[in-house]
């Protein structure tokens, strides 16, 4: 049966509020998945310069704007509905900072690479909102991230998805053979299997499970799913090995 999981609130970074799925205590990773922070960023605060390796990284921005530096040579301005990815290999350096003007929200997840790539060249990308494809059916809409039609490219295969739904509408997905998975409720509230599922909770779902979730109201909610590495992830802060 899937498991259900609350984020916990918490500081990152200079003054940023984020609710973290994972890394917390008893549950560290979900392979080949890292990190999962659900962020808020207030003007004057944010990500200065600071260093990581050994996975790749998704920013996607719900709202807001964020000017991304690294010593790529890299700059450049993500706005809401937009997203980055940064395949950090044998290391960079990189600052993410808000507009100075609004709040900005995001999911930021990061990506175990397999210890065969751990020492690529780090690499950068920008997809911005409009260049996401995006499905709509009755009461529901979803935009894909990462998977067929996206053009945003990972070295893991995953299929990571936002979906709204309107009160009421019912959403299925199978988590593919050899593949496992979760959903989080970013605002409003679901139910599956008889789970209640409210803004800030995840349920984490093996290789085959089906994921029925109906809309108790309007619910904006994420699906994360990928093929895991079978390595062991050691995380030391911004590294991962």
């Amino acid at each position: 049966m899937a498991t259900s999981r609350t984020a916990h609130e918490m500081k990152e970074g200079d003054g940023v509020t984020v609710k973290r799925l994972m890394p917390v205590a008893g549950w560290r990773n979900f392979d080949p998945f890292v990190l999962w922070d659900d962020f808020t960023i207030r003007p004057g605060n944010g990500f200065p310069d600071h260093p990581h390796r050994g996975f790749e990284a998704i920013t996607y921005l719900l709202s807001g704007a964020i000017e991304h530096k690294d010593n790529l040579g890299n700059h450049s301005t993500v706005f809401g509905g937009g997203a980055q990815r940064f395949t950090a290999g044998r290391g960079l350096v990189h600052s993410e900072m808000p507009n100075q003007t609004d709040t900005t929200r995001g999911i930021q997840l990061w990506i175990n690479l397999p210890k065969r790539l751990k020492q690529i060249e780090p690499a950068y990308q920008q997809v911005n909102d409009a260049e996401f494809p995006v499905k709509e059916i009755t009461g529901i809409r979803v935009k894909t991230l990462v998977g067929e039609g996206s053009p945003l490219m990972l070295k893991t295969p995953i299929r990571y998805i936002e979906v709204n739904a309107a009160p009421g509408a019912q959403f299925t997905e199978t988590v593919p053979a050899q593949w496992r998975g979760f959903i989080y409720i970013i605002e409003g509230r679901a139910e599956s299997a008889g789970q209640s599922l409210d803004t800030g909770t995840a349920l984490f779902m093996e290789p085959g499970e089906t994921l029925a979730i109906e809309a108790l109201s309007h619910c904006h909610f994420m699906v994360c799913m990928g093929a895991p590495h079978g390595e062991t992830i050691i995380q030391r802060g911004p590294f991962v090995d």
